[in-house]
C-alpha cells in the first residue's frame, strides 16, 4: 500500500501541471499521484497521459467530464490507496526537501503505531512580484513533534487557520465521514477543511513549509474581482459548512471554538465581498446572510456577532462599510492573500 495519495486537478492546466507533478514526483514510489483531468480542452490530459506511462507504478490519470475543483477532489479521493491524503491544485507545488521530511515522518509514525488522524504542515503564499514571500505556520498554536488532539491545541491567531494547503488526512477517515464536495462549486476547500474536523481524534504538526501556494494569475479563482463576482458561491459554501454541524455538540470546547472562529472567517468574507461590491442587492444579500444564520441558529449567531470580525461586519451605514473596506485592506497587506 501506498504511504501517501496525492490529488491533483487538473482543469486546462497543461501551462503550469509540470512543476506540480514533478514536484510530487520527488517522493518517489512511496507516493500515489492521481491527476484528475476535470473536462480539459487544452493539452492536459496528453501531459498527464506522458506521465502516466513514464511512471506506471507512481502516476495514475482519470479523466471525467467538467465536475469543478471539489467533483475532481471526490474523484481523487474515491480513487485513493494511500493511507494519508492529500490535494495538491495544478498551479501549485510541494517543497522536494519538505515533502521527503513529511514521508519519513508518517513512516515513523507509522511504524511506532501512531498515526494521526491529520498531518499538519505549513504553506507559503508564492505571490507574484511580491519581494518577501509570506510563510503561514503554526507555531503557538499547535504542540510540535509529538502526537496531539484538540484539548492540547493553544491560541491559534487569526492567520492561522488549518487550510487545505496545511492538510493531510488520513485517507479512512475521509472516506468515513461522508466527506462530498459540491460539484461546480468553487471555494470547496474551505468544506474539506472543516467538515471532517470533529472526526479528528489525533493530529501531529510538522513545522516544515511544505505547499507552495502560487497566488497572482488574473483568472485565479482568489483573485479579488473573480471573488466578487462569485460571490453567490461563496454564499453556498458558507451555508453548506454552518448546517454540516450543530457546533452545541462538539464536546471539545477548543475544537469548537476553532469552529466557530472558521465560520466567522467565512461569514468575513462573504461580507466584505458584498459590501466592495456595494450594490443595493449584494448588501441586502449581506444581511440575509446574517439572517440566515440568526434563523438557522441562533446560538451560533450570537458567538459569532460577538467575535471582533463579526462586531466589525455589522457596523452600521457608510461608516460601517468604510470599517469593513479599510480593515481588509490591512489584512491583505498583514497576510499576503488575494
Amino acid at each position: 500500500m501506498k504511504l501517501l495519495t496525492a490529488a491533483v486537478p487538473c482543469y486546462n492546466s497543461a501551462a503550469y501541471m509540470r512543476r506540480a507533478i514533478d514536484s510530487l514526483l520527488s517522493g518517489g514510489d512511496c507516493m500515489e499521484i492521481i491527476i484528475v483531468n476535470d473536462g480539459s480542452t487544452d493539452d492536459t490530459e496528453k501531459i498527464a497521459l506522458e506521465y502516466q506511462e513514464k511512471y506506471p507504478d507512481i502516476v495514475r490519470v482519470i479523466s471525467q467530464e467538467n465536475g469543478g475543483h471539489g467533483e475532481a477532489v471526490n474523484t481523487g479521493l474515491a480513487n485513493a490507496t494511500g493511507l494519508y491524503f492529500k490535494v495538491l491544485d495544478s498551479d501549485d507545488w510541494v517543497n522536494e526537501e519538505a515533502l521527503k521530511q513529511v514521508l519519513d515522518t508518517l513512516s515513523e509514525l507509522i511504524a511506532d503505531g501512531n498515526s494521526p488522524d491529520l498531518f499538519i504542515t505549513n504553506y507559503v503564499y508564492e505571490k507574484v512580484g511580491a519581494k518577501r514571500k509570506k510563510i503561514i505556520n503554526y507555531n503557538w498554536a499547535l504542540p510540535k513533534k509529538q502526537i496531539f488532539t484538540w484539548d492540547d491545541i493553544m491560541h491559534f491567531r487569526q492567520s492561522q487557520n488549518i487550510l487545505m494547503h496545511s492538510t493531510i488526512y488520513r485517507t479512512k477517515l475521509l472516506k468515513e465521514c461522508g466527506l462530498k464536495l459540491p460539484k461546480h462549486t468553487f471555494y470547496v476547500d474551505n468544506i474539506f477543511v472543516y467538515q471532517p474536523l470533529p472526526y479528528v481524534k489525533t493530529m501531529y504538526y510538522l513545522d516544515v513549509n511544505l505547499y507552495r501556494y502560487f497566488i497572482g494569475r488574473e483568472d485565479q479563482s482568489v483573485n479579488e474581482k473573480i471573488m466578487i463576482k462569485r460571490i453567490d458561491q461563496q454564499l453556498k459554501v458558507t451555508k453548506i459548512m454552518i448546517e454540516s454541524h450543530n457546533l452545541m455538540q462538539i464536546k471539545s470546547k477548543k475544537l469548537r471554538n476553532y469552529m466557530i472562529k472558521y465560520l466567522s472567517m467565512m461569514m468575513a468574507i462573504c461580507s466584505v465581498f458584498l459590501i466592495k461590491e456595494g450594490s443595493n442587492e449584494s448588501l441586502a444579500k449581506k444581511e440575509a446572510l446574517w439572517e440566515y444564520l440568526k434563523s438557522y441558529d441562533k446560538w451560533l449567531y450570537k458567538k459569532i456577532k460577538s467575535q471582533i470580525l463579526g462586531r466589525s461586519m455589522n457596523l452600521p451605514g457608510r461608516f460601517g462599510q468604510r470599517v469593513v473596506e479599510v480593515g481588509y485592506s490591512i489584512a491583505r497587506k498583514i497576510y499576503g492573500f488575494n
